[in-house]
């Protein structure tokens, strides 16, 4: 992974030729610093960000190639418990759960269902919420928080050098401009021309073919929220919408075309009466189509000031509902690092840990819903017997049924930690009660980090706003300084004073010195 000082001949940055801004060409000067930071892409994962950067103070402009507008063909459907309390944390949560639907049972397949009403969390559910839904709340709160939004521009070229990312773009019309950034985040989907630009592979398969996928009208009520199953050769998933429509996702082993193949909803139909045992009277569909579903990974999240995120870093089948909620917590580990770097609070190294912790969570995503689609699908009587076996293996043993909820709903991960730290090191944190009658979740909501502490503590010349000070409601003795994102930074039983001052030096930088006495 290339260092933050990468420059245009660093391996996995691009020059593109003729990209003003290098030199021998129009436009500007390479090495002009600009504190600016330019998200490519305005799904959740780079919408969280924006808001996330102006919010903290950040200029933040986010480009995206498609005119400004929310679609209401949602690819996503389900928000988990971890993205729900990160949502908590921005002040977003409760508005949505009042306009989704919670379910506290995730099915998989056959016999195997998540119980997800013990979750140590205050989001004992799965929240069934189109995407558009999420993308809205989170466009508002960047717009009231000062992000800069430019639609139908697209990256064409990229460049960077020790200060700073050039970029091209092709906006309306056709006319192209450059734009200058401290640091590039692609948040552009699985074809991230971010990505492309950056010389980064994408490694993987396609893992099933011919999926096809409708908005549809339904004569009869499905018997739950959510409606999934897999029977021989048919794999079936119905979610409402919530305004009349149901999405239909289906899958026939025996029908592997190209993804340009006409689609009809009498092939819809099929598959579901065959994955479902009937077809719930489909009708008025407002929309088909066929795709395919691929497992890939960028081997970097990272290459100098250029960033990955959510889709553009990894993509992977939509087994468990995965897909939004991994970029989400991308985003909400990325952007109060790049905030901080930005500002002036930290040094550039803490960006090297996006790479260290989310990539090994990207890659175990991959893993866990690529495992449960071929479950789902299995045939051979071998993986027939697999999948019994693991159903009743999960029935009976609770440790590996918690830890099985604790992957898909995103509670379960925690982050790498020095050796001898404390156990709470890099764990999340749950939304513990405190003193005064308020939550973690809703501290975090400046963006700040938290010291909780066992006896007062009032921030130091500064820090005040980039750290709120709180006590525990418990008598808990143990000192915790959480992240913005919600992960324990440090942590000490019985912390002193200089103890305590140490880990925030390290960690939000020294105190200002005091003023002069009066």
């Amino acid at each position: 992974m290339t260092g933050i000082t990468g420059s245009p001949s660093t391996p996995g940055t691009a020059r593109t030729p003729g990209t003003p801004g290098t030199p021998g060409t129009p436009g500007i000067p390479a090495g002009t610093p600009d504190p600016r930071i330019l998200v490519v892409g305005s799904g959740p994962t780079g919408l969280l960000l924006a808001g996330d950067l102006a919010t903290a103070g950040i200029p933040v402009t986010v480009i995206e190639r498609r005119p400004h507008k929310i679609s209401n063909l949602s690819r996503a459907f389900v928000l988990h418990a971890r993205t729900l309390e990160q949502l908590d944390a921005r002040g977003l949560a409760d508005g949505l759960e009042s306009a989704g639907q919670p379910l506290d049972r995730l099915r998989l397949f056959g016999r195997l269902t998540v119980d997800l009403s013990t979750l140590p969390s205050r989001y004992r559910h799965l929240l069934v919420l189109p995407q558009y839904e999420v993308e809205k709340a989170l466009e508002r709160r960047a717009v009231e928080a000062g992000a800069e939004f430019r639609y139908e521009t697209e990256l064409t070229g990229l460049t960077q050098d020790a200060d700073g990312v050039t970029v091209e773009v092709r906006g309306p019309q056709g006319r192209t401009r450059t734009m200058r950034a401290a640091y590039v985040v692609g948040a552009d989907g699985m074809r991230s021309a971010v990505r492309q630009a950056i010389g980064l592979p994408f490694p993987g398969r396609s893992v099933i073919r011919s999926v096809v996928l409708a908005d549809v009208r339904l004569a009869e009520p499905p018997p739950t929220l959510l409606t999934v199953n897999a029977v021989g050769d048919a794999f079936a998933f119905l979610a409402p919408f919530g305004d009349g429509y149901h999405r239909v996702i289906g899958w026939h082993r025996g029908r592997n075309v190209p993804d340009s193949e006409p689609l009809d909803l009498a092939e819809i139909k099929e598959i579901t009466r065959l994955a479902l045992g009937r077809d719930f009277g489909m009708h008025d569909a407002r929309w088909m189509s066929r795709f395919h579903s691929d497992e890939r990974q960028a081997p970097a999240y990272r290459a100098g000031r250029v960033f990955l995120a959510g889709d553009a870093a990894h993509v992977h089948t939509p087994a468990g509902g995965q897909g939004m909620n991994t970029g989400l917590q991308d985003a909400a580990n990325l952007s109060w690092k790049l905030a901080a770097v930005a500002g002036g609070h930290a040094d550039p190294a803490l960006l090297d840990t996006y790479q260290a912790e989310r990539h090994p969570v990207g890659r175990a995503v991959l893993r866990s819903s690529g495992g449960i689609v071929r479950l789902a699908m299995a045939k051979r009587p071998w993986t027939l017997a697999a999948r019994a076996a693991l159903t009743a293996f999960l029935d009976t043993v609770g440790p590996a049924r918690r830890k099985v909820a604790g992957q898909i709903t995103g509670i379960g991960y925690r982050y790498p930690a020095p050796r001898g730290t404390h156990p709470f090191t890099g764990a999340r944190v749950p939304d513990v009660d405190l003193a005064g009658g308020g939550r973690l979740y809703e501290a975090l909501r400046g963006g700040r980090f938290v010291l909780i502490t066992p006896e007062p503590y009032e921030a130091g010349p500064g820090r005040a706003d980039r750290l709120t000070a709180a006590r525990w409601a418990s008598g808990r003795r143990t000192t915790v300084l959480v992240r913005p994102d919600g992960y324990a930074a440090w942590a000490a039983d019985s912390a002193g004073p200089a103890e305590t001052e140490a880990a925030l030096a390290r960690h939000l930088g020294p105190a200002a010195p005091a003023g002069p006495a009066e």
